[in-house]
């Protein structure tokens, strides 16, 4: 299979008060984006717990976004913040054991930003498919961690 033929899974953990809006609205406004996503709504990126990544990962997911609202405007005060710091320590980790750090992204899109979530969700879309297929040895790597 070619990469240009390559379609990738693409696990999408996204806020329920902004991104997952702004993805409503893109939809909703029949903004193209691609369809790789699997969309996993969450109250508050806050509340992700690194283990949802790694499970995604694990279960075949060739590449993982969380979005959520932009700092200062998190529903739950500094949900966004604390994910953030979770969500870098988690890219280095599994950048230490060989997981390429293209294949995990982070964002944040309100939900008034429809435009920019159909941008972004294109862009990582690009960033995991010019990766290719996540390998079987990658669901081994994961669950050593």
């Amino acid at each position: 299979m070619t990469r240009e033929a390559f379609s990738p899974r693409i696990a999408a953990f996204l806020c329920s008060w902004c991104s997952y809006g702004a993805a409503d609205m893109a939809g909703v406004g029949r903004m193209g984006y691609p369809a790789d996503f699997r969309v996993v709504r969450i109250p508050c990126t806050g509340r992700l717990s690194p283990k949802f990544i790694l499970s995604a990962l694990r279960q075949g997911a060739d590449g993982v976004w969380v979005s959520g609202c932009h700092p200062g405007d998190c529903h739950f005060i500094s949900g966004n913040l604390m994910v953030r710091r979770h969500f870098t320590l988690l890219k280095n980790l599994l950048e230490y054991v060989g997981v390429e750090p293209g294949r995990l992204h982070f964002s944040w899109i309100s939900s008034a930003e429809a435009d920019k979530f159909a941008r972004v969700a294109a862009d990582v879309a690009a960033a995991v498919r010019a990766l290719g297929p996540a390998s079987g040895a990658l669901g081994a790597l994961i669950k050593a961690v």
